[in-house]
């Protein structure tokens, strides 16, 4: 019995002294790895489990033992919560430490590119300034610009054909300034102005009763907005001037909008005399062509496209830019009055 007593406890010793060992083993592979200046960068894809977390920062060389990483997770039931990104560890950080930065989604911040487009703007002014600043080719801008090939947004659903238009997207470019990834394509830029076009258009109250008691559609709406924009600087007056256009329009009047011949122009001029006004033989020249352009002719501001929604309502069929530096206008009834006023514009110059 002596020596069954003597083994059992021989046993017993060898099995505490295993599981010591074991469990001190254990803790020594659950310490942090050795401190280092140099982050390591991981990237955890969406929808990656923690098993494959659990050995990616392993193979970092972040934990020493994926195994009891995950053993721990299961512990302290943690890892449901863990979100997908590009991460920076510093070697030497704790198993909660880890934790925290994946349940807090600590991602690495993308390097962004900053730009701002003015109101007014037309798409080649857009390219030129993008190229400018080495965000797009100026080329493929302008091609994506003409036909929105490969643009796959929602807002284009309420766009007209190509066909007759300079450019498919003048006008729906919404002037704003943005922040995309550093890398971004110009169909990823000219996307995310389109979406912002949208935006803006859904936060205006009751749009689509509004057009649709206007009797447009929404390319006649924009490229309203868009003359708007080109012809007025004083925000009181852009709902003015928009009656004005329905007005000529109702009168079967041509608009005769110099912004529209501007457009047509390889550089736009100081001042249009009349040969400029013939120069160009366009559906776009309305001086030429009663009605509405086949579309805008630059980025309207959401002042403009709330002025064009709803203009206020007058007698005026005419306007002259005072020559007083204001950028204001004198607004007539008739043409005889419009004379009166051209020559009082010319006389506050003096």
């Amino acid at each position: 019995m002596k020596k069954v007593w003597k083994w059992f406890i021989s046993l017993l010793l060898l099995m505490f002294a295993g599981t010591g060992a074991l469990a001190a083993y254990g803790y020594m592979e659950m310490q942090p790895v050795k401190p280092s200046q140099q982050a390591v960068q991981v990237t955890i894809q969406p929808g990656t489990g923690t098993t494959a977390i659990a050995e990616i920062l392993e193979n970092q060389g972040l934990i020493k033992n994926s195994f009891l990483f995950k053993s721990y997770l299961k512990w302290k039931a943690e890892g449901s919560k863990f979100q997908a990104g590009i991460y920076e560890m510093q070697p030497g950080i704790t198993y909660d430490e880890i934790i925290s930065k994946l349940n807090s989604g600590d991602v690495v911040k993308a390097e962004m590119i900053r730009f701002t487009i003015p109101e007014g703007y037309t798409v080649k002014q857009m390219a030129d300034k993008l190229a400018e600043s080495g965000f797009a080719d100026k080329e493929t801008f302008l091609g994506l610009a003409k036909e929105a090939a490969g643009i796959d947004e929602a807002l284009l659903a309420f766009l007209p054909a190509p066909s007759g238009l300079t450019y498919r997207l003048e006008g729906y470019l919404f002037p704003e300034t943005y922040e995309l990834e550093k890398g971004s394509t110009e169909a990823d830029i000219i996307s995310r102005m389109l979406q912002e076009t949208n935006k803006r258009i859904k936060q205006i109250p009751e749009f689509d009763q509004k057009l649709k008691a206007r009797g447009l559609d929404f390319n006649e709406l924009m490229t309203v907005a868009s003359l708007v924009e080109r012809e007025v600087v004083a925000d009181s007056e852009r709902s003015l001037v928009a009656g004005v256009i329905y007005n000529r329009i109702a009168q079967d009047m041509k608009l005769e909008i110099d912004a529209t011949v501007q457009y047509l122009l390889d550089k736009p001029k100081e001042r249009l005399l009349y040969k400029d006004l013939q120069s160009v033989d366009s559906p776009y020249n309305t001086y030429m062509y009663k009605g509405l352009p086949p579309g805008p002719i630059a980025a309207p501001s959401l002042k403009s496209i709330e002025a064009a929604l709803e203009p206020k309502s007058s007698e005026y069929l005419f306007y002259v830019t005072k020559k007083d530096g204001s950028g204001e206008h004198l607004f007539a009834k008739t043409y005889a009055e419009h004379l009166q006023n051209i020559k009082k514009s010319k006389e506050t110059a003096n």
